[in-house]
């Protein structure tokens, strides 16, 4: 599908927002729309994978399996979110849909012109790649908390933060993009300590839980105060 910049959820904060409109359609003319379903995986490991991509909607896993044959999460994509490597393929981490998602796709030759002709667009990127990076960390970081519900509310607040569409305050309700396994596993603890814990933030009146997969942040603050300093 041909790229619509114009109904773009995320034009005004993904990289590309440094362009002009006359720019950004140059530059649609060169991508295409790629819809995902949860599970599906954009890139695999090994895989010479000459693209990259902006997310629109939805949440991407960046994982490895280790020598034990376990999966690592090590990053979470979330909408206005950059994937792929310019200067190498992609071949050391698989990228999966953890939702349905929909990405506006370039190939890797396509962007590199793109950034010769736009520098600000190159460092729109490097500084969304340096943004990505310290959330990557961030994310690892959690596993050496030594309470399992410190963990938690870090991930948690890592969540709405990145649901948000404000740098300063975290999203009040969304959807959590992983599962309890998924949570228990970035997080070095088991699901029903995940179960355990979401139960106890929901009976301190801290979230609230809405359906399978919606939270809402009841006081953030207590949250964040919760989470400790990463």
């Amino acid at each position: 599908m041909n790229l619509e910049c114009a109904s773009c959820p995320v034009r005004d904060r993904a990289a590309c927002a440094v362009l002009s409109d006359q720019e950004r359609t140059d530059l649609a003319s060169a991508g295409r729309t790629r819809l995902l379903s949860r599970g599906e995986v954009l890139f695999s490991a090994g895989d010479d994978n000459d693209a990259c991509a902006t997310l629109l909607t939805g949440a991407l896993k960046v994982s490895s399996v280790d020598a034990a044959g376990e999966e690592r999460i090590l990053a979470l994509i979330h909408p206005a979110g950059f994937v792929g490597e310019m200067f190498r393929p992609f071949t050391d981490h698989d990228v999966t849909a953890l939702t349905d998602c929909r990405l506006c796709i370039f190939s890797r030759a396509s962007m590199e012109q793109a950034l010769e002709r736009h520098p600000a667009l190159a460092t729109a990127l490097l500084r969304r790649s340096q943004d990505e990076l310290h959330a990557a960390r961030s994310l690892l970081q959690l596993t050496g908390k030594q309470d399992a519900g410190t963990r938690l509310a870090g991930l948690i607040l890592s969540l709405a933060n990145a649901a948000s569409h404000s740098p300063c305050h975290p999203a009040r309700t969304f959807d959590l993009p992983l599962t309890r396994g998924e949570m228990a596993q970035m997080l070095g603890i088991t699901i029903e300590t995940v179960s355990r814990r979401l139960s106890q933030l929901e009976k301190d009146g801290i979230i609230a839980r809405h359906g399978k997969r919606g939270i809402e942040l009841v006081d953030p603050a207590r949250l964040s105060a919760l989470s400790g300093p990463l």
